[in-house]
């Protein structure tokens, strides 16, 4: 086993010295309270996963109408600020950096969840039904944003920055990615608008870049990242010019001097992945693509790691294998086995079980 990889060589991240370039990946796992605090049980679960380079937390919603599903994470009150902050001082202690995911749903909510009607660029409900305290129920249709609501938004986006350095974090990675709002925005199968926010490229863009600038001008862009999903079909998007969108944007954010560029599901063989690398100046954090709904690779996903990194990539981000194995780094340094994911009901419900209780290789392992 070749432990002198470059996966486990240390980096730099904007102001922040990494020990390696292993990222864990923001998942939503639903133990917040109702109202979108952080749980106590929370800085267990971040704090014994500090190993990582950097921890992404999972995505908090900037506003209340923002969010998606029950006990998520919020970033929009003082409770919620002071309860992220256990969790930023556990994994301090603990010798980690973390930066905290804004996401807001968009059409991705419903009012069972967050006493609100979902907004969205065009009234185009999501296809399919969402989990609620009572149950699965359909989608309601959206309430489509108006130009005052896309002003708000940003400046709530910029508002959850603030609070999120005030939280402890680094930094922030402004979610444009897997079907929620700012990727509704990017999609003409959600966004019908005839307006400056609609129709061609540059129009469809437009909010994801005034999201970010306005976030960058709020905390420095040396703390900002941008996650994105180039044709990743998640939460009914339709992409029909993948090609045409992500370049044009990509080109766009590349002025900006942003912290970082994370790219889901990232293909190295892909063209589209190789253009983007040939375009952005600064770090690109990959994450592969390790079989979504199957079991995990047996390597827990290094040597899709290290073709990554060979490709361009800087970091590379993994999921699963982070949730499943509280010391990821050590066990692919190693060549350790990699422990299973339980069943998959325990991923967003529940309290220790399947969260906290993984558990990690003993000292002679070594």
């Amino acid at each position: 086993m070749n432990t002198d990889s470059r996966l486990f060589r240390p980096t730099r991240l904007g102001t922040l010295d990494l020990p390696n370039r292993l990222v864990m990946a923001p998942m939503t796992r639903n133990r917040a309270a109702a109202d979108g605090t952080p749980l106590p049980i929370m800085a267990t679960y971040y704090a014994q996963r500090a190993t990582a380079g950097l921890i992404v937390a999972e995505a908090a919603t900037p506003n209340a109408v923002g969010q998606t599903y029950a006990n998520i994470t919020a970033i929009h009150t003082d409770a919620h600020v002071a309860g992220w902050r256990r969790v930023t001082d556990a994994v301090a202690a603990a010798g980690g950096r973390m930066f905290l995911q804004l996401q807001h749903g968009g059409r991705v909510g419903h009012p069972d969840n967050s006493g609100l009607t979902p907004l969205a660029p065009s009234p185009v409900p999501l296809p399919d039904t969402i989990h609620t305290p009572t149950g699965h129920q359909p989608a309601v249709v959206p309430r489509e944003m108006t130009l005052d609501d896309i002003s708000a938004t940003v400046a709530d986006f910029a508002a959850a920055a603030r609070r999120a350095v005030d939280a402890g974090f680094a930094g922030v990675e402004v979610h444009s990615a897997n079907g929620y709002l700012l990727h509704q925005f990017l999609s003409r199968n959600t966004n019908h608008r005839t307006d400056a926010y609609g129709g061609p490229v540059a129009a469809r863009i437009r909010f994801t870049l005034e999201v970010v600038r306005a976030v960058a001008e709020a905390i420095g862009p040396e703390r900002v990242g941008v996650r994105i999903a180039p044709g990743v079909a998640v939460n009914g998007i339709e992409e029909d010019d993948t090609e045409d969108i992500y370049p044009a944007l990509v080109d766009a954010l590349a002025e900006d001097g942003l912290a970082y560029l994370h790219v889901v599901f990232a293909d190295p063989e892909q063209p589209l992945f190789q253009k983007i690398r040939k375009n952005w100046p600064g770090t690109l954090i990959a994450n592969p693509v390790l079989g979504w709904g199957g079991p995990l690779p047996a390597d827990g996903g290094r040597a899709k790691a290290e073709e990554l990194l060979v490709a361009g990539a800087d970091l590379i981000s993994l999921g699963r294998p982070f949730l499943a194995n509280p010391d990821l780094v050590e066990r692919l340094r190693t060549g350790a086995p990699i422990n299973a994911v339980r069943d998959k009901g325990l991923m967003y419900a529940g309290g220790e079980e399947g969260y906290t209780d993984y558990p990690t290789l003993g000292p002679e392992a070594h």
